[in-house]
């Protein structure tokens, strides 16, 4: 029965729905007096995200499908080694399930089989790993970088200034970056010509701006038709490096998580577009899955499709549907979901922009 229940959930929250009902979940009472401890365990604050949106939403939901539970948490700060001693410490401490983003897709392969030997399931959320993962949730990768590779050469063609394009690729060590950046070249390849491809160490926007600064000198600013940003704190770095260069016109940037400084460049133009990736339905599906495997439970009954990684194949998983925003699209998107609301995006020293984009009256 309650596998039933989870499962007819995730099908809902893959249909687009929000709510999801909880009716005859643990109806038989067995659900509340059900007590097991879900570590979760995420890669960095360098995104916003993490800490904002992910960490609370999973809480949430997992105390909705199992009263008796409790979540335990740990931030690696892009620190791979820190990410298996908090992995190990979970295992210890009686952890029966693990939601793993990995900040290093291969090198937590090792500590995802010693929790494998020890009987706890893990779950690759956001970021797929490898090693003997029991279930992957995650927003279609490909998908993603195909959004920003139409909505940057659709820009850069109503600019009609040329098809040079910078690839401003994410972190080699997350699984994502390769991903995205397929999605994006299998869009990009007929229509730009790749003047320059680089990796963001730790997806952060100092080397973003360094790595867009070593472009700049060496193409000229005004060679760079568009930048392929693989998400939204890349995107800030990028055009940091722009403004120091002094370039008032910047081209085409994309971006990728619809952070709040984001939409905020959405209104302001500095940014064209990011990918929005409703958090509420995969930190829902992720806990989910926590809560069939913490109750012996089959993952499948609760995955959609299976994914293989470079390890394993077939791998139980749900992969949601990410969404473009450009500015035009910011009303009825994050602001209509509840995410930010106009007064959020529009403090007093953009209420001018707001007010020409539509946001504001």
């Amino acid at each position: 029965m309650r596998a039933h229940t989870l499962h007819t959930a995730v099908a809902a929250l893959v249909a687009g729905l929000l709510a999801v009902s909880l009716a005859g979940c643990g109806g038989d009472g067995e659900a509340d007096t059900e007590s097991f401890s879900v570590g979760l365990l995420l890669p960095n604050t360098v995104t916003p995200r993490w800490e904002h949106s992910d960490k609370p939403l999973i809480e949430k939901r997992l105390k909705e499908l199992c009263a008796g539970c409790t979540m335990v948490y740990a931030n690696a700060e892009n620190d791979a080694a820190r990410q298996r001693q908090q992995m190990i410490s979970m295992i210890t401490n009686g952890a029966k399930v693990l939601i793993l983003d990995p900040a290093d897709s291969k090198a937590l392969r090792s500590s995802i089989m010693e929790a494998d030997r020890a009987g706890v399931p893990v779950i690759a959320y956001d970021r797929l790993a490898d090693g003997p993962i029991s279930g992957f949730v995650s927003f279609d990768g490909a998908k993603v970088g195909r959004l920003q590779g139409q909505a940057l050469l659709r820009a850069m063609a109503q600019r009609g200034d040329g098809s040079n394009v910078v690839m401003m690729n994410g972190d080699p060590s997350s699984a994502n970056a390769e991903w995205f950046r397929r999605g994006a070249m299998s869009v990009l390849a007929g229509g730009a010509k790749i003047a320059r491809s680089y990796e963001t160490t730790g997806w952060s926007p100092e080397n973003a701006h360094a790595n867009m600064s070593a472009a700049i000198s060496a193409l000229g600013a005004d060679r760079i038709d568009g930048v392929l940003a693989a998400n939204d704190a890349i995107a800030a770095g990028v055009i940091s490096a722009f403004k120091k260069a002094g370039v008032k016109r910047l081209p085409p940037i994309t971006g990728q998580d619809a952070d709040l400084e984001a939409v905020r460049r959405l209104v302001k133009g500095e940014q064209y577009m990011t990918v929005y990736k409703p958090f509420e339905k995969e930190a829902a599906a992720a806990a989910a899955m926590a809560v069939a495997l913490g109750r012996g439970e089959d993952v499948r009954d609760v995955s959609t499709t299976q994914t293989d990684s470079p390890t394993h194949k077939d791998i139980p998983s749900i992969l949601l549907t990410p969404t473009l925003v450009t500015v035009g699209d910011i009303e009825k998107t994050v602001i209509h979901d509840g995410v930010f609301t106009v007064q959020q995006i529009c403090p007093p020293r953009l209420r001018p922009g707001c007010g020409r984009v539509g946001l504001i009256g």
